[in-house]
């Protein structure tokens, strides 16, 4: 049997001792755990196109640089959740962030939508106040805007079986669209089918639908050439994707933690819209050599598509937030951002 004969006083410092030692030992978890974050993030778009590897991608492997590791990612995308069904779940807390085109949640709210009508200028979105104003709307839904980064100076075109012939150069066509370009399609004859990217090229392929409207990257990866021969211009707008957190995750995190998030966000939308310009070029030299064509909207229609598309997202935007576009027009036309 084992005893102790210390006097009292000599054990009663030996247990407070083992006490003290235990308390730390049982804190420790908890201190590691508050030096390192994984976020759990979900995205609109598959891993191997231009949107994942050099926006989300960059953006959290900087992050994790930055961090000195202490701040990890696990991705996850559309094949966990489909694209247009991820803002709940992220708004609800079962992943810390979201990548997406804010078209894909324009049942909910359209107000991120609108900057597809505001100048890619992301220092000038700030400095504006009209990233503030976005970001004040998202927290209401229990998000917090991160970085809203412009895929490029210009923004999209339509991928077409046939080329465009005379004036309404969509005359006819069911054209793969998000909301965002409906009032656009119509006006120039078209008629507009929602449905996925990865849905895409068996549409075309089956003649579900026979053009697309889509960004100046992505479609090498999608092979949409194999299906569809056809380039319009000239092309159109700007798209702005977004980076989406958790509002209660965000605000769990420590400042130095959120001023990390932030700094890298700024640096992020600086460097994309250069980037996706070069991108773009690169993209229509491969799509030119696989043996795609460009095909020209006539005049009339050419001189008005930038109107059509900035009048029609302010439309989808007004029609669903009403007085909120509205303010949010004002600010970006004070600052030169939009008509």
């Amino acid at each position: 049997m084992f005893t102790f004969n210390a006097n009292h006083s000599s054990r009663r410092q030996w247990l407070g001792g083992c006490a003290s030692l235990l308390a730390i030992g049982a804190g420790w978890p908890q201190l590691v755990q508050a030096q390192t974050r994984e976020l759990k993030v979900l995205s609109g778009f598959a891993p191997n196109i231009a949107f994942s590897r050099d926006i989300i991608r960059v953006y959290l492997d900087n992050v994790q640089k930055a961090s000195a590791g202490q701040m990890t990612s696990r991705l996850n995308g559309p094949e966990v959740v489909p694209f247009a069904d991820q803002f709940q779940p992220v708004a609800a807390g079962a992943f810390d962030l979201l990548f997406t085109h804010p078209a894909y949640h324009s049942g909910t709210t359209a107000i991120g939508l609108s900057m597809d009508a505001i100048a890619p200028n992301p220092a000038k979105r700030r400095s504006s106040g009209v990233f503030d104003f976005v970001d004040k709307h998202y927290n209401k839904l229990g998000l917090k805007v991160i970085a809203i980064t412009p895929t490029g100076t210009k923004g999209f075109q339509f991928v077409t079986k046939q080329p465009i012939k005379g004036p309404q150069g969509l005359q006819g066509m069911k054209i793969r669209a998000t909301v965002s370009y409906h009032p656009m399609i119509k006006a120039l004859g078209g008629t507009p089918v929602v449905m996925g990217a990865g849905e895409v090229y068996s549409a075309l392929e089956k003649g579900v639908i026979d053009a697309a409207a889509w960004g100046l990257t992505g479609v090498a990866d999608f092979k949409w050439n194999e299906v569809a021969k056809y380039l319009a211009r000239p092309v159109f707008g700007q798209a702005s994707l977004f980076a989406l957190m958790n509002l209660r995750a965000w605000n769990a995190l420590t400042p130095a933690q959120q001023k990390l998030l932030t700094d890298e966000a700024i640096k992020l939308e600086s460097s994309v819209v250069k980037r996706f310009d070069e991108l773009a070029a690169e993209e229509l030299t491969e799509l030119k050599r696989r043996g795609m064509q460009e095909t020209q909207f006539a005049s009339v229609d050419a001189d008005r598509l930038e109107a059509l598309w900035a009048q029609g997202v302010w439309e989808v935007a007004r029609a669903k937030n009403g007085a909120a576009a509205d303010e949010l027009r004002a600010i970006a036309q004070k600052a030169d951002l939009t008509k």
